[in-house]
């Protein structure tokens, strides 16, 4: 590990950590520089929970960080309401522990009004407090499909926009989706229900943002202020970076932006070996910072999307250098430039590692496509 002579002060003299510098640290911190011996609950915290747009995303997220980890490894405590999913950074569907449902959530709120201002217009002659009070009774009475929340306000306000009720329900109250949604190898619907409702007890109090600041850069830092920013979605947190300054290091990135870090976290050297990752879409390693350089070439930029599409993709020497999916039992990798025979051979290796974690009963192929040109 090395720290570097950082200084306290904030001061333009502040030591430079180069991309590959960022891109170490983050990968420790994010357990993909080496695999964690955590349990999934314990990751999930650590990590301030982990994209869940779709039902596969958190599985495969753990299957890359995690040395142990098999799906049951989640879905048991999902299934024991020790996690669930609901609405909280970027105004995205994570999944978190049960603690950090109760206090994230109350964080974020700021960011669920903002997202509540773009629907007024719907919501004209709307009393915000008794559509919370009327929709939390429907939720609790028993969950609710997002549908059938649209038909049931839209019976109480008829005179307002349907979807920007149900939008209100959702920024207003901690909505959960309720399993067996989520649960891996079963289906269902989302329905959802409050997080009191589902995980016991009162919802808790929105945390001092100073320790928010310290667990994100415990799993993302060294960052700026407009890192943490883009991460939760939320505005005006310099504030919170301030008032931590003298208990933090600072840094400048390539460009000149002050980064800020816990003295005691790790910070490899930029030389250490960084296995190939295959990462599902949406990880929150590619989408939690302002200046994504750490992770992302700027050659490759966007290319793992295309449209409002995020493609899973893959890591070689701790940077995006390729897509992959599932056809059948095959995974087709398809890489952004020619890999070495011995990149390749550790890029094969990987996928077969995730395949028997993720696919233990199915017959297992790997195949490299053709170098995408988008």
């Amino acid at each position: 590990m090395t720290n570097g002579s950082a200084t306290r002060s904030g001061a333009a003299s502040a030591p430079m950590l180069n991309t590959r510098a960022l891109n170490r640290a983050t990968l420790e911190r994010q357990l993909l520089l080496r695999r964690s011996s955590r349990s999934a609950p314990d990751a999930v915290r650590h990590l301030l929970g982990l994209q869940a747009q779709n039902v596969e995303p958190p599985y495969y997220a753990l299957a890359a960080r995690l040395a142990d980890f098999a799906p049951r490894s989640l879905s048991v405590p999902m299934a024991g309401r020790q996690a669930a999913r609901l609405v909280t950074l970027r105004s995205t569907i994570h999944l978190h522990t049960a603690d950090d449902c109760r206090t994230l959530r109350p964080f974020v709120q700021p960011a669920r009004e903002r997202e509540l201002s773009g629907f007024r217009k719907g919501l004209a002659g709307v009393d915000l407090g008794r559509l919370a009070a009327f929709a939390r009774e429907l939720v609790e009475t028993e969950p609710r499909t997002m549908a059938q929340l649209r038909q049931a306000l839209g019976a109480e306000w008829p005179d307002a926009d349907p979807g920007a009720l149900a939008i209100a329900a959702r920024c207003t109250l901690p909505l959960v989706q309720v399993t067996p949604r989520g649960i891996w190898g079963e289906s269902g619907q989302v329905a959802l229900t409050t997080a009191e409702h589902w995980l016991g007890g009162p919802a808790g109090q929105a945390p001092a943002p100073e320790s928010v600041v310290r667990r994100y850069l415990a799993a993302f830092g060294p960052a700026s202020v407009m890192d943490m920013q883009a991460w939760s979605g939320l505005t005006r947190l310099r504030g919170a970076f301030e008032r931590l300054r003298p208990e933090l290091l600072t840094f400048r990135d390539g460009g000149g932006t002050e980064l800020f870090d816990l003295p005691d976290a790790p910070r490899p050297d930029p030389d250490t070996p960084a296995p190939p990752r295959f990462l599902p879409e949406y990880d929150n390693l590619l989408l939690s910072h302002a200046d994504r350089t750490r992770v992302v070439p700027p050659a490759h930029r966007g290319r793992n999307r295309q449209g409002n599409q995020a493609h899973r993709t893959l890591l070689v020497d701790g940077f995006l250098a390729g897509v992959w999916r599932l056809d059948g039992g095959t995974l087709v990798i398809e890489t952004f430039g020619r890999l070495t025979g011995a990149r390749r051979d550790e890029v094969a290796e990987e996928g077969r590692r995730t395949l028997r974690v993720m696919r233990p009963d199915a017959v297992h192929d790997i195949r490299f496509g053709d170098v995408l040109r988008r």
